[in-house]
């Protein structure tokens, strides 16, 4: 199974980026599943269920989410009703949607995980164990695909060597800045510190930079808008096998030429 995980998407750029960049990859056989973190696709605030239709019906396999999961309030009816858009597992009981998935891919079941850190964002419920549990009721021997949103490099590492030979893939997303960390841990789990972005390299994490810079040197309140100069795709390929063993993790980055 050849697996493409795409770092966050910001805003229309990384949108596009996305729809011109990653779905062409997968109609060439390039890769056989796409996973995308699409919680900054709503100009840099979460997603709406028209945006995560277009990714879906265009090819994307799952979507996986994190803290910005609920900014666009029509989203929740969405998250309970498609079973391929995700939001962190470790969310309070009985928010909207659901944490991990099976889908049924053109090179067979995959299992997906969505988690959120608990460092330096607001309170959630254990990810370590939470992602135990889990693991406990999801398909044994077949790929299992993690995707990690945290702010600390530290908690993202700590969840990969906690999983290493259990699934097939942990990834860290968040910090829009990509990692060069890519890696198969105990022969057997691909990891990566951090997916990076999907949007403006000409930016401060994918927003305009004179806004971010306008609230460093003033301390003054600023509106932050994403960015659309000079945008790439970064995220990370997987391969493995059907027991679900990593074969091959490097992160990606591709310029985006639209």
């Amino acid at each position: 199974m050849k697996i493409l995980f795409v770092g966050d998407i910001m805003g229309s750029a990384g949108r596009k980026a996305f729809m011109d960049i990653a779905i062409p990859m997968k109609q060439r056989g390039e890769v056989d599943v796409i996973i995308v973190n699409g919680e900054n696709a709503a100009n840099g605030k979460g997603i709406n269920p028209d945006m995560a239709a277009k990714f879906l019906d265009a090819g994307a396999d799952v979507i996986t989410l994190g803290d910005h999961t609920y900014d666009q309030r029509q989203i929740m009816n969405y998250l309970n009703e498609e079973n391929r858009i995700l939001r962190p597992a470790n969310f309070a009981p009985g928010t909207p949607g659901k944490g991990w998935v099976t889908v049924q891919t053109s090179a067979g079941a995959l299992t997906v995980i969505n988690l959120i850190g608990r460092v330096f964002l607001n309170p959630s419920d254990c990810p370590f164990r939470t992602a135990d549990k889990i693991l406990k009721l999801a398909p044994k021997n077949q790929p299992i695909f993690v995707d990690m949103h945290a702010e600390a490099t530290s908690e993202k590492m700590a969840m990969g060597w906690h999983l290493a030979g259990r699934v097939s893939a942990v990834v860290g997303t968040h910090t829009h800045i990509q990692t060069s960390d890519s890696r198969i841990l105990n022969d057997h789990t691909a990891y990566l510190t951090d997916a990076g972005m999907t949007g403006s390299k000409d930016s401060v994490i994918g927003c305009e930079r004179e806004a971010v810079l306008k609230r460093f040197l003033t301390g003054l309140p600023a509106r932050f808008e994403p960015a659309d100069k000079n945008v790439s795709l970064e995220g990370f390929r997987v391969d493995c096998d059907r027991t679900g063993k990593a074969t091959l993790a490097e992160h990606v980055r591709i310029q985006h030429e639209g």
